[in-house]
């Protein structure tokens, strides 16, 4: 065995005796080594190999591996502009907290600064954004390498997992490899033993995470009687449960982004619209807002944390929260949700309490009606979509329109329990989301899977369909809601009647694609759909394998039918 092959058949090795059980691999010929590895690892049933040929996508695949699961999945590259794509999908995993192990193929040192092919600066590519990085010294044939390069895997996993007391991400590890990097048999006997543990152990025992010094710790969450609760984007989504089990215990009305777990009757349905109702808000101010996650879709959320009368309060799980005003006090380790339930229980000022519930039931009749005769707008489609995923379904959401669409048309009480959605709300940006999809559904094949993505969003990552016919293939609907361009613009300032001149150039940007062709390019069934009725048929019944569902709707009346919404619920709020 020569020495970029034994380094790369330990590297695998312990990564599967770490309990990892996908990798994503891109083809090329400096990282070779890994793919013989990996290949052979496949071929005995010990990994799940999935190979793209577009490193964006094999980035953002590998992070839906382990969004949800919380598995870091490793994806493999070679060297160059190759190491380079993978950047969005590290930047989104640094920022959503998700597991991620980058392995990148390098030129050894002696290649490095002199023009060789392929070669750049690789050395901590992807900055801050990553939870740690290292680099194996250029394996060689001589005694003493096997502990340090398991010992190396087992680092990674601990810090991409955020062990023992940080926070998940991405990790970085770049491998230096010299020819031969195909097997050979030139090394009749290799000078150590390159075997693991006895027993399949892996070769570092990793702690649980442990306590952190700048997260509060102490009495647990306080009984604040108007206390009113805000869930945004999680790590874990499992998470959402556990603070919403919380208000449900103390009685406070909670609003939620629509990312978690949808729990019936648990959120306020078209929460966030009652604090556009600025009157109403004023008489019913909650004394304090208790915020888990990140809030990220609406503005008039960041107006209510700032207010000089309420206070905010931080729950995580992780070394970090969100504060992007900065208005939070205090700030609350993830345990203080369990432990609080006794301290906390039944405490809700319940006038207080049931105005904002009244409010709720109000936003049911007069928002749900105008979202079901919007159809085929935003909000209708992406409604449709949760209010008929069967039960135990996974929903992966994109970003800009489509996530604030879902947020408007949904009733939390119309869902079946156990739905989850989740989202690339890190950087909330369009990269890579048909690919986390992807794996996500592959990561849960026995759940049903959908995806609901802005036409941009879809042709952004079409390069996810670029699956060979021997890699593993998930069964996901994708939901295109189809209005011919960048429709978040028409509903921000841009969209504003005064500034329709260089609208439509520099901020729609409408492709005019033919999405039934590029669908039968990579063979992927395609259907138009323009019936409610129809749509809410696909998603009861879905497809086995990756269908596509395209929806058309207009892009103009998207920002009318916003205010409309907002003056109707502030309306009908008031009038409670």
């Amino acid at each position: 065995m020569n020495p970029s092959m034994a380094i790369a058949t330990v590297l695998i090795d312990e990564l599967i005796r770490h309990g990892i059980k996908d990798l994503v691999l891109c083809p090329g010929s400096r990282s070779a080594p890994l793919a013989y590895a990996a290949h052979e690892a496949d071929a005995k049933g010990r990994l799940r190999l999935h190979v793209r040929v577009d490193e964006r996508s094999a980035g953002f695949l590998a992070l839906g591996l382990g969004k949800v699961t919380r598995v870091p999945v490793p994806v493999v590259t070679t060297s160059g502009t190759a190491a380079a794509n993978l950047y969005p999908a590290v930047l989104e995993a640094a920022h959503a907290a998700v597991p991620l192990i980058v392995m990148t193929a390098d030129r050894p040192p002696e290649l490095r600064g002199l023009g060789a092919n392929q070669t750049t600066d690789q050395v901590k590519l992807f900055g801050a954004s990553c939870r740690w990085f290292h680099e194996p010294g250029a394996p060689d044939i001589r005694g003493g390498q096997n502990a340090n390069w398991r010992s190396v895997i087992g680092r990674a996993v601990a810090e991409s997992e955020g062990l023992p007391s940080g926070d998940a991400g991405p990790v970085h590890l770049n491998i230096p490899l010299r020819e031969p990097l195909v097997p050979t048999d030139d090394v009749a006997e290799w000078p150590e033993s390159l075997e693991g543990r006895p027993r399949g152990v892996p070769w570092l025992e990793l702690r649980t995470p442990g306590h952190h010094p700048a997260v509060g710790s102490g009495p647990g969450i306080a009984p604040v009687p108007r206390t009113l609760v805000m869930l945004g984007d999680l790590p874990n989504p499992s998470r959402a449960v556990e603070l919403s089990e919380l208000a449900d215990v103390a009685g406070w009305p909670l609003i939620a982004e629509p990312f978690g777990r949808y729990h019936r009757g648990r959120s306020m349905p078209h929460g966030s619209l009652i604090l556009q109702a600025e009157e109403w808000l004023e008489e019913n101010r909650p004394e304090r807002v208790l915020v888990g996650g990140r809030l990220t879709l609406s503005r008039p959320v960041q107006r209510l944390l700032a207010h000089p009368d309420t206070t905010v309060e931080a729950v995580t799980a992780l070394t970090t929260w969100a504060d992007p005003g900065h208005v939070v006090r205090r700030v609350h380790d993830w345990a203080d949700v369990l432990r609080s339930h006794d301290a906390v229980s039944g405490c809700v000022d319940r006038q207080w309490a049931s105005r904002w519930r009244k409010a709720g039931s109000a936003l049911v009749e007069s928002v749900g009606d105008l979202v079901a005769e919007s159809w085929p707008s935003g909000p209708a489609i992406a409604s449709t979509v949760v209010h008929h995923a069967p039960m135990g379904s996974h929903v992966y959401v994109g970003s800009s329109n489509t996530a604030r669409d879902l947020e408007i048309g949904r009733n939390p009480s119309r869902i079946a329990k156990d739905v989850l959605a989740v989202s690339n709300r890190g950087l909330a940006g369009i990269d890579g989301v048909l690919s986390s999809a992807i794996g996500l559904a592959l990561s849960r094949p026995d759940s049903p899977t959908f995806a609901i993505v802005g036409d941009l969003t879809f042709l952004h990552d079409s390069n996810a369909f670029l699956i060979g016919p021997n890699e593993p293939r998930p069964d996901l609907t994708i939901v295109v809601l189809n209005d011919d361009g960048g429709g978040i613009f028409g509903v921000l300032e841009p969209g504003q009647a005064e500034l329709a001149g260089p609208f439509e150039r520099i901020f729609a940007t409408p492709t005019g694609t033919r999405f039934a062709d590029l669908c039968a390019a990579h063979d992927i069934e395609h259907e138009l759909v323009s019936d409610v009725d129809r749509l809410a048929e696909r998603i009861m019944h879905p497809s086995k394998g990756i269908h596509v569902v395209e929806v058309r709707m207009d892009r103009a009346g998207q920002r009318d039918l916003r205010e409309s919404i907002v003056a109707a619920a502030t309306q009908a709020v008031l009038a409670t």
